[in-house]
């Protein structure tokens, strides 16, 4: 029989905590202790493809970026190579823990991490209204003096009184380098690290030739895609709470454990989701059964081997407590 393939698409803040100052050994203790609740997958015989955010590091280095070119007149690096950057970075953090994992539990597979492209839409209407935020906060002079001289968008920060913060597109994701070689490899067995970030954006120009989008596409959009593109069994959102709810942290809080397409996509459509939290990953999941997947479950990294956690999203309704 063959073996189910699963998408896991890893948070950002799962390899660099809010509170941390980023250091080597920070992050390889977070993502040891993210990888080793893969393990159960692996041995239950799934193949898997990894993919991961970036965006507390793909904003410290565009901090870098900055003061390198304030400091010491460094060119400054566009955002593709930024995201490029951390994709390298955090694949191999990935690859060798990864490796050094699956040596302890004694199981051999091959692990193989990818640069990875992805393609955009260079008429897509998010090219025209930047919305994601990048890199640091400055203040309002600040911000005013470097959209004068970069041609930079700014917006009003939430979470910094009288801070701004760089926004940029997020184009959605069409498809991806390397996708049928990405199927092949990772249902040879191999596991496959991709899509890094949600992929560097590029479009395909007149010529044919492959151009960079000055954006960064949003990482569980970027996975569900990938999960459709190879035809994935399910797709695992890995977070830091065990199950959506409903109202959440509100008196009338509700867990929500088993959905079905019609009924997430009238919470999603209440607003039972916050933007810029849990509305875009309950995008990803109904994107991804939309289009074929058996089901897309958001769950927190250290329960996934106990099967009564998690939000399970299925296309039909299913109160599947396996």
């Amino acid at each position: 029989m063959e073996k189910k393939l699963a998408v896991i698409a890893l948070g950002g803040n799962a390899l660099l905590r809010g509170n941390q100052k980023g250091t080597i050994e920070e992050q390889n203790a977070n993502t040891i202790d993210t990888l080793e609740n893969l393990v159960y997958l692996i041995k239950e015989g799934y193949n898997l493809i990894i993919s991961h955010g970036n965006g507390p590091q793909v904003g410290n280095v565009l901090m870098d970026n900055a003061a390198g070119v304030e400091k010491y007149d460094n060119a400054a690096m566009p955002l593709d190579v930024c995201v490029a950057f951390t994709q390298g970075q955090i694949g191999y953090m990935i690859e060798r823990n990864l490796r050094n994992i699956l040596k302890e539990h004694g199981i051999q597979r091959n692990v193989i991490s990818m640069v990875s492209q992805v393609i955009v839409d260079k008429n897509d209407p998010a090219l025209q209204n930047p919305t994601k935020r990048v890199g640091k906060i400055y203040m309002k002079d600040e911000a005013d003096k470097l959209a004068q001289e970069k041609g930079w968008v700014f917006k009003e920060e939430i979470k910094v009184e009288g801070g701004w913060r760089r926004v940029v597109p997020s184009p959605d994701p069409k498809d991806f380098m390397n996708a049928d070689l990405v199927e092949r490899l990772a249902r040879e067995g191999n596991i496959v690290i991709t899509t890094g970030g949600g992929g560097i954006p590029v479009y395909i120009d007149e010529k044919g030739d492959i151009q960079p989008i000055e954006g960064v596409i949003d990482k569980d959009l970027a996975s569900a895609m990938v999960g459709n593109r190879v035809k994935a069994d399910e797709f695992y959102i890995l977070t830091d709470v065990p199950y959506i709810y409903k109202d959440f942290k509100k008196p009338t809080e509700k867990k929500l454990e088993f959905l079905d397409y019609a009924d997430t996509m009238k919470y999603l459509e209440d607003g039972t989701f916050a933007e810029g939290s849990m509305a875009p990953k309950i995008r990803a999941c109904l994107r991804f059964v939309k289009a074929g997947g058996q089901k897309s479950v958001i769950t927190e990294a250290t329960k996934l081997e106990d099967r009564r956690y998690g939000s399970k999203i299925t296309m039909e309704y299913e109160d599947d407590r396996r």
